[in-house]
């Protein structure tokens, strides 16, 4: 039976992708900092382990990423997705503590969790796995008064590229997915403020299949870079 261990699972995307895993017969470690709704989204599943976990706490990380080791016996796949967007503002209108706690979550917290999982993938035996980054639409065309976001969305298209070389040695993979619009509560904000010009939006369950299509391909194979989105985002040209 494949592992996976899914950071932010407590909601949106991260709870969408556990669900499918879990329905798909894997073995899930469900990593978030709310215990409460992490069991909420398990449902009491066998197959589910929950790790209760701030990403941005790099003992919390290597705690959280052994106890599912012991669990599971391997980890196969880490789908590296906890994130959030922060407050949108220009860039004198953000607070450099905004800018940190953003950057801590999607960048330091994305870097501690590949580093847990690259270690014990090099280790375990047989030796390998995949890492999936979650990336943005933003790391090739951000949205205005996103600059925390789309920097660290940057930064993780150039951490996938870096992991995907220096994987070749260990039989890890690392790919990364541009998810653009996904119906979730990050998107009901902005559906909100604009009700008389909605963004398109996509099923999150959309988003859910494309992982685990890229997790599920065998070990000689990968995804590097795969964009989902919503099919009327104005995304290529001039929308």
């Amino acid at each position: 039976m494949k592992s996976i261990l899914i950071t932010g699972a407590s909601a949106g995307i991260g709870a969408a992708c556990a669900k499918a895993f879990l329905n798909a017969g894997w073995q899930v470690g469900l990593l978030a900092r709310r215990a409460e709704a992490l069991h909420a989204v398990a449902d009491g599943h066998a197959h589910a382990h929950i790790l209760p976990c701030d990403v941005t706490n790099p003992a919390d990380v290597d705690a959280a990423f052994g106890a599912f080791h012991a669990a599971v016996g391997r980890l196969d796949v880490l789908f590296n997705n906890a994130g959030m967007f922060g407050r949108a503002a220009p860039i004198d209108g953000l607070a450099i503590e905004e800018w940190r706690q953003v950057v801590d979550v999607n960048l330091h917290g994305m870097f501690y969790c590949a580093r847990a999982a690259f270690a014990l993938m090099r280790q375990q035996t047989p030796m390998g796995g995949r890492i999936i980054n979650n990336g943005s639409i933003s790391a090739h065309a951000p949205r205005e008064h996103s600059v925390a976001y789309t920097t660290t969305k940057h930064a993780i298209t150039g951490l996938t590229k870096s992991l995907a070389l220096d994987g070749r040695s260990f039989d890890i993979a690392c790919g990364q997915i541009d998810i653009g619009n996904a119906r979730t509560d990050l998107l009901e904000g902005i559906i909100a403020a604009n009700p008389d010009n909605p963004p398109p939006t996509m099923n999150v369950d959309d988003v859910a299949r494309a992982v685990l299509q890229m997790a599920d391909l065998g070990p000689e194979a990968n995804v590097q870079f795969m964009t989902i989105m919503a099919t009327k985002m104005p995304y290529i040209g001039r929308g």
